[in-house]
């Protein structure tokens, strides 16, 4: 059994992580006339209010297309509630809108294992990196950071769990960030058999 295996307080990454990814970042930021080594949302972030408000608009609208057609990533479903059934608390923490990730979980079928609070997105908290998500979690958890285990397929994912004190698992075909992961696994369906 691995090190985590009995850990109960789980926080995915969405897109791509549980879902196949499909968000075509070098588009967004043509679209948005975002230079290609900005961060989008960064980016977004320190536009003047009326740019921004309109570019957010273009934005969440994309997403929402996007979110409407998820697929599961291989192995996403029977990972949670496998969990789910042996009485992990299960969390969500996006660079995406809320209800967009609300809709996502809805559109792969897992919506019912996850309470809407659980549901962290841009707007509830500092967009990952950042752990500010994490801590949120661990908070209305009542546990400590380090009882959390932060699941995703991008180095912000791993960044703020480590800035967090979580234990960080990368899922997908080539983990560029070793050195911010405490496990690899090639995806949701390699993961779940290292759980069970």
């Amino acid at each position: 059994m691995l090190p985590f295996a009995s850990h109960r307080h789980w926080v995915f990454d969405l897109d791509g992580t549980l879902t196949l990814a499909v968000h075509d970042f070098a588009l967004i930021r043509r679209e948005l006339d975002i230079p290609a080594e900005h961060d989008i949302l960064g980016h977004l972030a320190a536009l003047p209010a009326a740019d921004a408000a309109a570019k957010r608009a273009w934005l969440l609208a994309h997403e929402r297309e996007l979110a409407a057609a998820s697929v599961a990533a291989p192995g996403a479903v029977e990972l949670l509630r496998a969990l789910h059934a042996r009485g992990s608390r299960l969390g969500i923490l996006t660079r995406n809108d809320h209800a967009l990730a609300r809709l996502t979980l809805a559109q792969i079928g897992v919506a019912d294992l996850f309470e809407d609070a659980a549901i962290l997105g841009r707007d509830e908290a500092t967009p990952k990196p950042d752990p500010a998500g994490l801590l949120l979690h661990a908070a209305r958890w009542a546990v400590p950071p380090r009882e959390l285990v932060m699941v995703g397929d991008h180095g912000y994912d791993l960044e703020a769990g480590r800035a967090a004190g979580a234990m960080t698992v990368f899922v997908g075909a080539n983990n560029e960030w070793p050195e911010l992961s405490d496990h690899a696994f090639a995806g949701c369906e390699a993961l779940l058999a290292a759980v069970l």
